[in-house]
């Protein structure tokens, strides 16, 4: 059942930009500005973020359109999307290849398509194209749209079986999570390998975000405004943060017992940990709580920037993979710049993903203010025509 609205959610736009910047700044190698960004303080990162949010406004956009024009209309809107994600991919594994290319063979230096996952591709480009166009090979940094393509694909399905019972739905997702685990279920990559997000593991969140925006949400609100979920949620983060202080302070693994350790490691993150899903669950829960929906804050011009990030992730993530790239050649080739060439790395970065995200946004605009003024004036001379 969709909830009562269609008014957009500012927070997850807000939300899904901030992991866009995220992501770009974890994306580059050795960035003294990571420090900054909440993977270092916590099981889960920016990818959760993602794929959560990615998850919910598939969900309501695409639910809706079932319950109003069908299940056969919907799931050709959802496999149009599906397409365009794929036609993305496909470009940004081209100009990506021909980017790092060219720099390794400017800089007479290969260690770039090494670092890069490349060398394959140099070797036998034939059998990899294919590959590549399979979704079974990818330089790094490319794993992303890879899984949303494949969770989109199932969406029609996880939509039609919610109408019938959303949280019968959400169990067999558990239970698939579950399974995953039980008997190692993966995608293999090429040339060997596999997948480094598990479709079969990362589903959870994905159908979580599904359920939360077709009626789970709001049926949780209760839980979620209880003082108890809020100390437990605390409670969490303190621990995550306690444990990932020795993985960056060694002297301190004196505090972690061994069975703890022997219980919890290794917190993977290809087949999505349950403490990874655990901790992105109580950051949320916190979040929601202290950033309610009306907050004023969301309407303010120095949130706009990440906000149209979020409103337009498909182009701002395929930026962001230029330019992590981008990065990574100049703080190689000029590691001399210290603190204050990362610092001008990172931020340019933003602001370059910033300013594409409001160009977009614009012209997107003006196209719909056209196509308004167009439609007008048809109805205008047709009334003129019907009047004679």
């Amino acid at each position: 059942m969709l909830p009562a609205g269609a008014e957009r959610e500012l927070r997850l736009d807000l939300f899904r930009g901030l992991a866009l910047w995220l992501i770009f700044i974890d994306h580059l190698p050795n960035n003294i500005l990571t420090w900054f960004t909440f993977r270092n303080y916590g099981f889960s990162d920016a990818t959760e973020i993602f794929i959560f949010i990615s998850g919910y406004t598939a969900a309501f956009v695409y639910g809706r359109a079932m319950l109003e024009a069908g299940f056969v209309i919907a799931t050709a809107r959802i496999l149009r999307r599906v397409w365009q994600i794929y036609v993305a991919h496909v470009f940004l594994f081209t100009i990506f290849l021909a980017e790092i290319s060219y720099v390794a063979a400017r800089f007479d230096n290969p260690l770039y398509s090494e670092e890069m996952g490349i060398m394959d591709f140099l070797k036998q480009p034939d059998v990899t194209i294919i590959q590549a166009l399979l979704l079974r090979f990818r330089p790094a940094n490319m794993d992303v749209l890879p899984l949303y393509i494949v969770l989109m694909l199932f969406l029609p399905f996880i939509i039609w079986l919610m109408k019938w019972r959303a949280d019968v739905t959400l169990a067999l997702s558990v239970v698939l999570y579950a399974l995953t685990w039980q008997f190692d279920l993966y995608l293999s990559a090429y040339p060997n390998g596999f997948w480094a997000f598990n479709p079969f593991a990362w589903q959870l969140l994905f159908v979580f975000g599904a359920w939360c925006a077709l009626g789970g949400a709001r049926r949780m609100s209760r839980i979620l405004s209880s003082p108890v979920t809020m100390w437990i949620c605390g409670a969490y983060l303190f621990f995550a943060f306690c444990v990932t202080l020795t993985w960056h302070l060694p002297q301190l693994n004196f505090l972690m017992p061994k069975l703890i350790e022997q219980w919890m490691y290794p917190i993977t993150k290809t087949d999505m940990d349950v403490l990874r899903f655990a901790h992105f669950l109580a950051l949320a829960a916190v979040t929601v709580r202290l950033l309610p929906k009306d907050w004023p804050g969301l309407k303010s011009r120095w949130l706009r920037p990440v906000i149209l990030c979020g409103q337009h992730s498909l182009e701002i993530f395929c930026l962001g993979v230029f330019l992590a790239f981008a990065g990574h050649f100049v703080l190689a080739e000029f590691s001399g710049g210290g603190v204050a060439m990362h610092l001008v790395v990172s931020v340019a970065g933003i602001l370059i993903m910033s300013g594409m995200a409001w160009i977009i946004s614009w012209y997107k605009h003006s196209a719909d203010k056209s196509a308004s003024r167009k439609k007008g004036a048809v109805g205008n001379a047709d009334m003129a025509g019907g009047g004679s």
